[in-house]
């Protein structure tokens, strides 16, 4: 199957010019990217769908690789209703920020340049967890029938450890 590089380039212009609009501040400029975008996945829908068939009337005569696929047609009009009413959704966002605030643009926040000028690091949450964590360690622990000493208690299931007998386990001989 080949598809059409006329449809690929205008789908391809269509999310580049879409994507650029929504990194826009104007909200008007985000509602027309959303709605390129809209487009340009419905014609990746239909070019997916492959070529164009008979329309899907039963005939017995026809065999089923003839008949079109329905599957894309339905997706592509599932993907308009939801651009419809994400573009009202946006319409209407646009107009209330219209009438409170006659302006169209969204302005930065102090609490976003706060969060963006505050670095990555930070000690308390990127530190180094020690192995005892408890606040009053253990001077011994036992492990079975003998004490071992809370700091090779870590080490006891390690492998090749002092503290493990290395005999069979079950006493088998």
């Amino acid at each position: 199957m080949s598809v059409n590089l006329t449809l690929l380039t205008v789908m391809g212009a269509l999310y580049a010019c879409g994507i650029y609009l929504l990194l826009e501040r104007s909200l008007t400029r985000v509602l027309l990217g959303l709605m390129l975008l809209a487009n340009a996945t419905n014609l990746l829908i239909l070019a997916t769908g492959g070529y164009a068939g008979l329309a899907p009337l039963f005939d017995k005569d026809t065999p089923a690789g003839d008949y079109n696929d329905p599957l894309p047609q339905a997706l592509i009009l599932t993907s308009i209703v939801i651009s419809f009413a994400v573009t009202a959704f946006m319409l209407g966002i646009i107009y209330r920020t219209w009438v409170l605030a006659r302006q169209d643009e969204i302005q930065d926040d102090a609490e976003d340049r706060r969060v963006a000028e505050t670095p990555s690091f930070d000690a308390e949450d990127d530190s180094v967890i020690p192995v005892e964590t408890s606040e009053f360690p253990l001077a011994t622990v036992m492990s079975g029938d003998r004490p071992v000493r809370a700091d090779k208690a870590a080490s006891e299931e390690q492998p090749g450890s002092l503290n493990v007998d290395p005999s069979p386990e079950g006493g088998g001989e």
